[in-house]
């Protein structure tokens, strides 16, 4: 099995009856994201797309992703993206925004979570909160310079 095959199984075993904030299958999102990547040529973002929730919204820990075989470049890719207990949003933003693999998939990852057909689906509270968190959240990924 390629280490994409890995990444899409993990990722669909760990988001199994998940939902988003509209009631759709999770799992839609990090294949969204994937298949962005996996378009541009881009094989190891995929598999960071793919697994980029995964330690944070399952039981999967950075270490048996890495016994899985994947890169530690793509397990610390993962690790900047999975928010810590108790983390400050925009601080978590930052510390993914330094990552070289990180920072284009937390890119993408806002891109998809601000989609329009996708907030129009929420309550107008709650579409003016996300708009407002993912435009900041943006506006630091562009001040925040990335680790060479």
């Amino acid at each position: 099995m390629s280490t994409l095959d890995r990444a899409i199984a993990i990722a669909a075993v760990a988001h199994a009856g998940q939902t988003d904030k509209v009631g759709e299958p999770y799992i839609a999102h990090p294949m969204r994201l994937m298949a962005r990547f996996l378009a541009a040529g881009e094989q190891q973002l995929a598999i960071v797309a793919a697994l980029h929730d995964v330690v944070e919204d399952s039981e999967w820990s950075l270490e048996q992703l890495a016994e899985e075989g994947f890169s530690l470049e793509i397990v610390s890719a993962i690790d900047a993206l999975t928010r810590r207990d108790g983390e400050e949003y925009l601080a978590y933003v930052r510390r993914a925004a330094i990552d070289r693999l990180a920072r284009p998939v937390k890119e993408a990852d806002l891109a998809d979570n601000s989609d329009e057909k996708r907030l129009s689906w929420l309550p107008e509270a709650d579409q003016d909160r996300l708009r407002r968190q993912y435009a900041s959240a943006l506006q630091t990924l562009a001040t925040v310079k990335e680790t060479p």
